[in-house]
């Protein structure tokens, strides 16, 4: 069973707002709630981009019963199907904006990245290191005996 934040509320309404906030993430491509918030909607977000990726009629079906909006299921299979087709995961950003005056909640702003006007810059991918041919175990061996010194037979005969 997966953890995750009950944030106060009970299951229908939990469920509810966190529905809602995804949607309107992704039609707006970033909004600012809490930081715990964040947090969950971010795992969610994520998911429902997965299926925007698979892009089957089981998949729409499933982003369809958890987002709210046509137009949110539309822009899921097109939209951002398409500019995260390359990308394995990580789909949103969080960032830590301030301190809510009210009640001193630490806020964040959630934005899918990759996307114009973003807040910060996606960093650059990090280059794959060149692939290594694998060594036979006979080869390593061989390899390993050669920089070892040969060692030196202590019971031959000395001489006189």
């Amino acid at each position: 069973m997966t953890k995750f934040r009950k944030l106060g509320r009970p299951t229908g309404h939990r469920m509810s707002m966190l529905r809602t906030m995804v949607s309107q993430l992704v039609k707006h491509e970033r909004i600012e709630t809490t930081i715990a918030k964040a947090k969950e909607i971010r795992r969610l977000a994520d998911n429902m981009v997965q299926l925007g990726k698979e892009g089957s009629l089981c998949a729409a079906r499933r982003a369809a019963a958890f987002v709210r909006g046509d137009d949110v299921i539309h822009k899921l299979f097109t939209e951002l199907a398409y500019r995260y087709k390359d990308r394995a995961g990580g789909y949103t950003r969080l960032l830590r904006t301030r301190i809510r005056v009210g009640d001193a909640a630490p806020m964040a702003y959630i934005e899918f990245i990759d996307r114009e006007n973003e807040l910060r810059q996606s960093k650059p991918a990090t280059p794959q290191p060149p692939q290594r041919v694998p060594l036979d175990p006979w080869t390593r061996s061989r390899l390993c005996k050669q920089f070892a010194p040969p060692k030196e037979d202590k019971s031959s005969d000395p001489e006189i």
